[in-house]
């Protein structure tokens, strides 16, 4: 017998908390011991094929009479309680998410990567953290991959070995399958955020500056050009996301992305995104093929959710046509990097252009650089802003207008240090004196 798990109902007061989640934890980890017998037993036992065509209720059904079974040739001596937890779980295995269906409804994580059956992480407040989260094996973890995409009717086997679709809630979720992933099938969930973060929650949470936030919000809605750069994972969309609330309600706004990822709060936005070709080799269309199309389109502005291709060349042309106000992401590592970065996109185009001739169209293109990073610390801060100033002997000019002055690390291993304003007057102070906000920036850059 492999022992009984005990869930009493504790009503002494004199028990503590700690003694509660003691037992608690017990209770799991018995549950969890339970799980790792029973599972392959039961799956030997159940038509799969059947079951999932099942509602919830039929399922119960269905397989009470064959755990029933199961525990009493193993002698594993459940309670009703216990039992419960047993349906649950093997309920979230057969229609949920297995293991990590839990982890979904922290809103606390953002992202779910399962490496290996015993190497489940999260990443918690921009800190990865190992879980105790485990699964059966690795074909355990690829009946979960198959089941997650299913829900999208996305397809991934050996001759497709991964996938990168958008669940109904708006998670992003990247698997990849052996033989192309080494050790086992890998499995990648970005959450989505059901809170659209606002600038004023960065301030509150010191990821941007009072003076930079009230800057940012000029700049878009003085129809600014402005690129949000960093690595991955940096906070790039959630920046983009957070200064779209400036667009004001009266414009047309068409956002294009491979992944519907953008959050924009206006009523007059225009959603494209791509999709990839079939099993025929036919029928992609990309970012580019949006973006020309977008022109056709009559907007006031045009929001790229990452430039990563040759429409960076399409975006230029746009932006220096009259489509001010546009914004976009793009990954670098540095802002010294970016119209590095963005003018070997621009090369992807294949035309006979010169270097010269694509820096220029940059520094005539794009009015701000909004560089963000995430800390060692794990929390994300607006450490650049740069102002693209213009082209001079062959090389891009730029002038610092804020910046992230790092000073050390607290007791706690938190990275200390203050935003502060380089106090350099923005070129573009003429057309912000259009808009009369020229003086609130003076103002914001003392």
């Amino acid at each position: 017998m492999f022992g009984k798990c005990s869930l009493n109902n504790v009503s002494d007061s004199s028990v503590t908390d700690a003694e509660i989640q003691q037992e608690n934890q017990a209770t799991n980890l018995c549950i969890e011991h339970t799980l790792k017998i029973l599972y392959p037993l039961i799956m030997k036992e159940v038509d799969v094929e059947e079951l999932t065509s099942m509602s919830e209720e039929e399922a119960l059904l269905y397989l009470y009479p064959i755990i029933e079974r199961i525990l009493k040739q193993r002698r594993i001596d459940l309670d009703s309680e216990e039992k419960k937890i047993l349906e649950d779980r093997l309920l979230d295995d057969m229609f949920g998410s297995g293991p990590i269906e839990s982890l979904f409804s922290d809103d606390n994580i953002s992202d779910i990567l399962v490496n290996a059956p015993d190497k489940v992480y999260i990443e918690r407040n921009g800190e990865l953290q190992l879980t105790k989260v485990e699964f059966q094996d690795k074909e355990h973890i690829l009946n979960i991959i198959a089941r997650i995409i299913s829900r999208v009717h996305g397809r991934i086997d050996e001759r497709n070995p991964f996938v990168d679709v958008i669940l109904g809630d708006g998670s992003r979720v990247n698997a990849i399958i052996p033989p192309t992933a080494v050790d086992s099938p890998c499995l990648s969930i970005r959450k989505f955020k059901k809170q659209v973060i606002t600038l004023e929650k960065m301030v509150q949470q010191d990821n941007i500056s009072q003076a930079i936030a009230d800057f940012l919000a000029i700049a878009v809605q003085c129809r600014l050009n402005i690129l949000m750069t960093g690595g991955a994972g940096a906070g790039k969309t959630t920046l983009l996301n957070a200064i779209s609330f400036y667009i004001p309600s009266n414009e047309r706004v068409v956002t294009i992305e491979e992944i519907a990822e953008l959050q924009l709060q206006q009523q007059h936005v225009i959603r494209l995104v791509t999709r990839p070709e079939n099993v025929e080799g036919e029928g992609e269309i990309t970012q580019r093929d949006l973006l020309r199309n977008s022109l056709h389109m009559r907007p006031d502005r045009i929001i790229i959710g990452e430039v990563r291709g040759a429409e960076a060349f399409d975006l230029l042309q746009a932006v220096n046509t009259g489509h001010d106000g546009s914004m976009c992401t793009l990954h670098a590592s540095n802002p010294h990097e970016v119209p590095t970065r963005l003018s070997n996109l621009v090369c992807l185009t294949g035309y006979d252009l010169t270097t010269d001739s694509i820096l220029r169209q940059i520094s005539q293109a794009i009015n701000l650089v909004v560089f963000i990073s995430r800390g060692r610390d794990g929390k994300r801060r607006i450490t650049n802003v740069t102002e693209i100033t213009g082209f001079v002997d062959g090389a891009i000019t730029t002038q610092e207008l804020f910046h992230f002055d790092f000073q050390g690390q607290d007791k706690e291993g938190n990275i200390t240090g203050e935003f502060k304003s380089n106090h350099n007057i923005p070129l573009f102070i003429k057309r912000l004196q259009y808009f009369g906000l020229d003086a609130k920036i003076t103002e914001l850059i003392k």
